[in-house]
C-alpha cells in the first residue's frame, strides 16, 4: 500500500544497459471489483440453495402425497368398529393411487386387497352368526312343539285316568329325532370327517328303496340301477341316511298312488348321481330356491301333515358336501326330482 494511492502491483525489470526500470500498477479498482463478485457469487449460491431446498420440498411433498393419503385411508379404517363385525361404508385406497408401476400404488394396491380380505372375513362372521341365532331361534320353536305336547297328554292321562303314554312316546321319538338331526348337522358344519370307506352305491339305493316299500305301500316305487356296481369312498351310514331322507320326503310331500323312482347314473368317469324323482304336483317356485334351507317345509300342494321338522334336505345337502359332492332338485308340476351329486375318488 503506498499513502494516497491505494493497494499498487510493483513489478521492476533490468533493462540490457543495467537500468533498473521499475512499474506499479494500481489494483483498487480490480480488488473492489473481485470483492463484489464475490460477494455476488456467496449471495447466489445462498438464494440458490435456498431455491433449490424449496424446490426439493416442494417436489418431495407431492411425491409423498400418494402416500399420505395410503396413510390417511389406513388410519380411516382404525376408526371403523370392526370389532362389531358390521362396517357400515367400504373403505378403500383410490384407484389412483394403486398402480402397480411404483412403490406407493404397491403398497396402496396391498392395502386394498387387505381390506378386502377383512371385509369378506367380517361379512362370514356376520352371516354366520346370523345363521346361528336364526338356527336357534328355529330349534327352539321346533322343540316347543312335541314339549307341549307331551306336557299336554301328561296332564291329560293325569286327571283322566286314561292311558296316553303312547303318544307321549311318539312325541318324544320325534323329539328326539329332531335332537339327533340337530347334532349332526352342527357336526358337518363343525367339519369334522367322517368315515372314508368304499360305499357300494347300488346296494345302499336298492336297501332304501327295499325300506320305504316297507313302511309306505301306498306309493309305487321304483328302482334303476346301472349293469355294474357303483361304489364311492364314503361314510355308509350317512349316504344311506341322506338317500332315506330324500325317499321319505317324496313319500311325505306326494299323494298316495304316485311314481317314485330311485336311480343311479354315472354323469362322467369321475362322478355317480344319486337321484329321487316322482310325478307328485311338484315345489312351489316360491319354495324351490330355499328348499335345502333348515327349517324349511313344504305347503300349497305338497302336504304339510307329514309331521317333519323341515330338516330333511338339509341334511341331504350337508352329508354331501362333507363328501365333496353336491346336491341339486328341478321341479315341475308332475315332475320333481332331486340329486346327489358325489366324486368316486
Amino acid at each position: 500500500d503506498l499513502p494516497g494511492l491505494g493497494s499498487v502491483r510493483v513489478a521492476a525489470t533490468t533493462t540490457a544497459d543495467g537500468t533498473v526500470v521499475v512499474q506499479g500498477l494500481p489494483t483498487g479498482d480490480l480488488d473492489e471489483t473481485l470483492t463484489r463478485l464475490l460477494w455476488w457469487e456467496a449471495l447466489l449460491t445462498v438464494l440458490g440453495a435456498a431455491a433449490a431446498g424449496l424446490v426439493g420440498g416442494v417436489l418431495v411433498r407431492r411425491q409423498l402425497r400418494p402416500l399420505r393419503e395410503v396413510a390417511a385411508t389406513a388410519h380411516e379404517v382404525t376408526t371403523l368398529p370392526l370389532d362389531s363385525g358390521e362396517v357400515g361404508r367400504t373403505v378403500r385406497v383410490p384407484e389412483k393411487l394403486t398402480d402397480p408401476g411404483n412403490e406407493v400404488g404397491q403398497v396402496g394396491e396391498a392395502l386394498n386387497r387387505l381390506l378386502t380380505h377383512v371385509e369378506q372375513a367380517l361379512d362370514a362372521r356376520h352371516e354366520s352368526e346370523q345363521q346361528v341365532r336364526q338356527f336357534l331361534a328355529d330349534a327352539s320353536h321346533e322343540l316347543r312343539t312335541p314339549l307341549s305336547t307331551i306336557r299336554g297328554y301328561a296332564e291329560l292321562g293325569r286327571r283322566t285316568g286314561t292311558d296316553q303314554l303312547t303318544k307321549v312316546e311318539s312325541e318324544a321319538a320325534r323329539m328326539s329325532t329332531l335332537v339327533d338331526d340337530m347334532l349332526l348337522l352342527a357336526r358337518l358344519d363343525s367339519g369334522r370327517p367322517l368315515e372314508r370307506e368304499p360305499v357300494d352305491l347300488s346296494l345302499l339305493l336298492a336297501e332304501s328303496v327295499s325300506d320305504a316299500r316297507v313302511v309306505d305301500g301306498g306309493h309305487t316305487w321304483r328302482l334303476e340301477l346301472p349293469d355294474e356296481p357303483i361304489e364311492v369312498p364314503g361314510d355308509a351310514l350317512r349316504l344311506h341316511q341322506a338317500v332315506t331322507n330324500l325317499l321319505r320326503n317324496a313319500s311325505r310331500h306326494t299323494p298316495p298312488g304316485t311314481v317314485v323312482t330311485a336311480r343311479l347314473r354315472l354323469p362322467d368317469a369321475d362322478h355317480a348321481v344319486v337321484e329321487v324323482h316322482d310325478d307328485g304336483p311338484g315345489i312351489g317356485p316360491d319354495l324351490l330356491p330355499v328348499v335345502f334351507e333348515r327349517f324349511t317345509r313344504g305347503d300349497s300342494s305338497r302336504t304339510r301333515e307329514s309331521g317333519g321338522a323341515g330338516l330333511g334336505t338339509s341334511l341331504v345337502a350337508a352329508i354331501a358336501e362333507a363328501h365333496g359332492g353336491t346336491v341339486a332338485v328341478t321341479s315341475e308340476p308332475g315332475s320333481t326330482t332331486f340329486g346327489i351329486t358325489l366324486p368316486r375318488t
